[in-house]
């Protein structure tokens, strides 16, 4: 009875270690989990920004108001007959001390 119980401890305790510490642990397990809902996430991001490209797309290809905010924005254009004022910030520091900072 002796040996059946020392056997019983011994594989008790191989599963245990098999559990905590071995390839595939719990820890492992816990971690694995960890970096599957961070990819998840991230997934989720670059489908709603592909989503977000997949609109810009069609309204480049449909509608003119699109490209024309378009030229506006990132090329600087302006229709004919306008008149194009550019709004220029002054700095608050003087000349002086922009060279020490």
């Amino acid at each position: 009875m002796k040996r059946f119980l020392l056997v019983l401890i011994v594989l008790l305790s191989l599963l245990q270690y098999r559990l905590w510490l071995g390839g595939n642990s719990l820890p492992g397990y816990l971690g694995l989990q960890k970096q599957i809902h961070g990819q998840q996430l991230g997934n989720a991001k670059l489908a709603a920004r592909n989503q977000v490209l997949r609109e810009e797309i069609t309204d480049l290809r449909s509608g003119t108001e699109a490209l024309e905010e378009r030229a506006r924005n990132e090329l600087g254009m302006v229709k004919q007959g306008e008149t194009f004022y550019r709004v220029v910030g002054s700095d608050q520091r003087s000349p002086a001390r922009k060279g020490q900072d």
